[in-house]
């Protein structure tokens, strides 16, 4: 089973998404911000880390931005209620495998998820 790594400041963001992916036979982590985020890559190794892009303490670039200087390559998918074409410019060329929009639709980011951690 494929370990999912959900990182969102809000609560009920998380509920959602976890519920979701559970239906679906992942296994689900949580984590309140990018910081948090840190250490359950370093305790757990999720094959996939769905991840907000703003948030308190460390925000989505941040978080993307320490994984590059840890060499760490696990999938990071962002999502995101800003729809600007720059915006997800930015978040990919950060390192970011795809971005979403937020309220999410949940069979792409299903199918997104699957293609990121098949490769």
């Amino acid at each position: 089973m494929k370990k999912i790594l959900i990182i969102d400041d809000s609560k009920f963001t998380r509920l959602n998404l976890s519920n979701f992916l559970k239906q679906h036979n992942y296994e689900i982590l949580e984590a309140e911000n990018g910081i948090a985020g840190l250490k359950a890559i370093q305790e757990q190794e999720p094959d996939c880390i769905i991840s907000d892009l703003l948030m308190p303490e460390m925000d989505g670039y941040g978080f993307l931005e320490n994984l590059k200087k840890q060499n760490i390559t696990i999938p990071v998918i962002i999502i995101t209620a800003d729809i600007q074409e720059t915006t997800k410019n930015k978040i990919i060329q950060s390192g970011a495998v795809g971005v979403i929009n937020k309220p999410p639709k949940y069979p792409d980011l299903l199918r997104l998820i699957e293609t990121s951690t098949n490769q």
